[in-house]
């Protein structure tokens, strides 16, 4: 590794390798994200008796397809931060982009219904090793003034993942998609096995002068450098005041004021993400536009409507990635998950109006979609999972990030079982209505009690939180 490392060096202080690495290190989630965008062209596909597969999918089928997913992701996540912590995030990493290999390799033998389940079930692996593994390994890779912009590639390579899968199930045959999804994390899994752990990982195993090489190399400077002196100190002095004071990870959450302050916003930001309303909007894109149709003459194939949200979720990811270094994280939370709050809310009220017989113009729900697409792709999604590494320290990084995911899962999978009976049961229009609130409640809630994390230490946003702690007190 020390070879490869002195190999690839960047002199003069460049950070082109933090950036290459970051790069490497989403892929996987590209990869991901074509997992979920193919099967939104392909339900259609697949029931039909023209379709790839040896016999039709009833509905039944379908519904397991798009659930198990969930079902394994809450049952895999439950361990994968501790495994994140003891194996370290390069091996993590590995695991789970064989586990997508896995996942396109079964498709590529077999679409009986039977086999696209068990690779759905499969692609739960994934499907929290994602979010759990990959924001660790990016925030430990980037210096601090990069975190956010390298933390935002994930939403981005995600959503490019999503939009690939989209254009491809429109120009291309099943099998020769199936061969492009599974050569994408093949050729990554190779390239993973040069690629370095992270300075913090190694430093807890105790390989200190490998982390200095490391820390070297992402910054394009000599290992004898100051910055890189300081730092290997800081992160060594952290690792030995957690081995003496032998705290398990919950007892410091616990009992740790600012770190359970930290622990309570990370969870209503991220639950009340999952809540927003977005992934509904995604998955019953075509009903809006169904709805809007009768009022619009503008028509779309139901492919080209998933590449139109695709492409608005393109979007908003790169903005998200050119902004979020110079907007801050506090800031671009509360505009984003107020703008949803507010195309949720036009989408209420639409069909509120609507739904009484009145005529209102079609591409009003159209919008204001893709309004709520955009704003979460540009900011509250992203940010959700980069505020995880900027809380916490590297000991509770695994540990957050896993019990965060089975929340955020079990989220999805209340959403995906249950909307249609909720709709049924209160109508759509009180549906979306829900979906506002909680983005309002999250923009309240940021302004609040979240603080702003650009550019900060742990040390120094559990100092400001402790002082807003003792302000309330004082109150």
């Amino acid at each position: 590794m020390n070879i490869l490392i002195s190999k690839l060096m960047w002199k003069n202080g460049s950070r082109i390798n933090q950036y290459l690495l970051a790069v490497i290190i989403t892929i996987p989630l590209l990869s991901f994200g074509m997992v979920q965008g193919w099967l939104s062209p392909m339900i259609s596909v697949l029931q039909s008796s023209n379709g790839p597969a040896p016999e039709p999918f009833t509905p039944s089928d379908i519904s397991w397809m798009t659930s198990v997913t969930y079902i394994t992701a809450i049952i895999i996540g439950a361990p994968m931060g501790y495994l994140t912590d003891r194996y370290g995030r390069r091996a993590m990493t590995l695991i789970t982009t064989l586990s997508l290999i896995i996942y396109w390799q079964i498709k590529l033998i077999c679409l009986e219904p039977w086999a696209l389940i068990l690779a759905r079930a499969v692609a739960g692996i994934p499907c929290s090793a994602c979010y759990i593994v990959l924001p660790i390994y990016l925030k430990e890779i980037s210096d601090i003034d990069l975190r956010g912009a390298l933390g935002s590639l994930l939403i981005l390579n995600r959503n490019i993942g999503y939009l690939m899968s989209y254009v491809l199930a429109d120009l291309l045959d099943v099998t020769t998609m199936l061969w492009i999804g599974f050569l994408v994390p093949t050729v990554v899994f190779f390239i993973f096995f040069v690629m370095p752990e992270t300075p913090e990982f190694l430093v807890k195993q105790g390989k200190v002068d490998e982390a200095k090489s490391v820390f070297a190399w992402l910054r394009g400077v000599s290992v004898t450098d100051r910055s890189v002196e300081q730092d290997i100190d800081t992160i060594v002095k952290v690792e030995k005041q957690t081995k003496a004071e032998q705290k398990s990870v919950w007892k410091i959450i616990w009992k740790d004021r600012p770190t359970f302050k930290a622990f309570i916003i990370t969870l209503v930001i991220k639950i009340t993400q999952q809540f927003d309303g977005y992934l509904i909007v995604l998955i019953y894109a075509g009903f809006v536009t169904e709805k809007a149709a009768e009022s619009i003459t503008f028509k779309l194939t139901p492919n080209k409507q998933v590449m139109m949200i695709g492409l608005v979720q393109l979007f908003g990811s790169i903005v998200a990635t050119c902004i979020v270094e110079r907007t801050g994280r506090k800031l671009l939370l509360v505009s984003t998950s107020f703008t949803v709050g507010v195309g949720m809310l036009i989408l209420s009220a639409w069909f509120y109006f609507t739904g009484l017989g009145s005529w209102l113009p079609g591409w009003v729900p159209v919008v204001a979609m893709c309004v709520c697409i955009f704003a979460d792709a540009a900011g509250f999604q992203p940010i959700s999972y980069i505020i995880i590494t900027d809380l916490f320290t590297f000991q509770l990084r695994g540990t957050v990030s896993s019990f965060a995911n089975i929340c955020a899962k079990l989220s999805n999978f209340v959403q995906t079982k249950w909307f249609t009976k909720v709709c049924e049961l209160i109508s759509i229009h009180w549906t979306f209505l829900f979906f506002a609130i909680v983005s309002f409640s999250a923009c309240i809630y940021t302004v609040i009690a979240f603080p702003e994390t650009r550019h900060k230490s742990v040390e120094e946003i559990y100092s400001k939180l402790e002082k807003k702690k003792e302000r309330a007190e004082v109150a």
